[in-house]
């Protein structure tokens, strides 16, 4: 069995479901007791820092992962979702004081993924227990679901990330975050 069709199928599977689960009710009229209270409408406008448009990666930090010459992932989120996939969010940035090049390293060395630039999408999951890598999940095209187009990143910046993966078993409480040029790290599943 074509393993590239098995999961470019699913992925094809589980983003129709997601649209048509997002397209439901959409035309329907909040009811009164549903509409927000001037209280509760003043406690939802964004605050001054935060611009329309943009999305803010979660601040809590779980844990950071260390890369070459000052590069270093902040890992924020880590969530199982019930649609069987594991989906990590963070932000890459630079500690250092010159501008840093993303090592091409991070891509992985398949070559579907490598032809859509510079990516996460050599990351994976290692569950010990279970014997078993998790890669990044690819599209129909081969193009990984992560951040992709990283380029550079000049001194003291930072861009947000994520990296979406197939789901471990429920049983499956603990795996090995492994990102080529970065240190490994122990994330906890929920």
């Amino acid at each position: 069995m074509n393993v590239s069709y098995v999961r470019g199928g699913f992925i094809a599977f589980a983003v129709a479901a997601t649209l048509t689960v997002a397209g439901c009710g959409a035309d329907v009229e909040p009811k009164a007791a549903d509409k927000p209270t001037p209280a509760t409408q003043s406690a939802q406008q964004p605050a001054p820092s935060q611009s329309k448009g943009t999305v803010e990666s979660p601040t809590e930090t779980l844990l950071v992962v260390k890369g070459q010459k000052g590069l270093e992932l902040a890992i924020n989120s880590v969530d199982r979702d019930a649609g069987g996939f594991v989906t990590i969010k963070g932000r890459l940035s630079n500690a250092s004081s010159a501008v840093i090049a993303i090592p091409p390293q991070t891509s992985g060395n398949e070559t579907e993924v490598v032809k859509h630039g510079t990516s996460l999408g050599g990351a994976t999951l290692v569950d010990s227990v279970g014997k078993k890598r998790y890669y990044v999940l690819r599209d129909t095209d081969g193009r990984p679901l992560t951040t992709t187009n990283l380029d550079s990143l000049g001194p003291g910046k930072s861009t947000a990330v994520f990296m979406q993966f197939p789901a471990p078993p429920a049983t499956t409480t603990e795996v090995s975050f492994q990102l080529p040029t970065f240190e490994p790290a122990t994330l906890k599943l929920s």
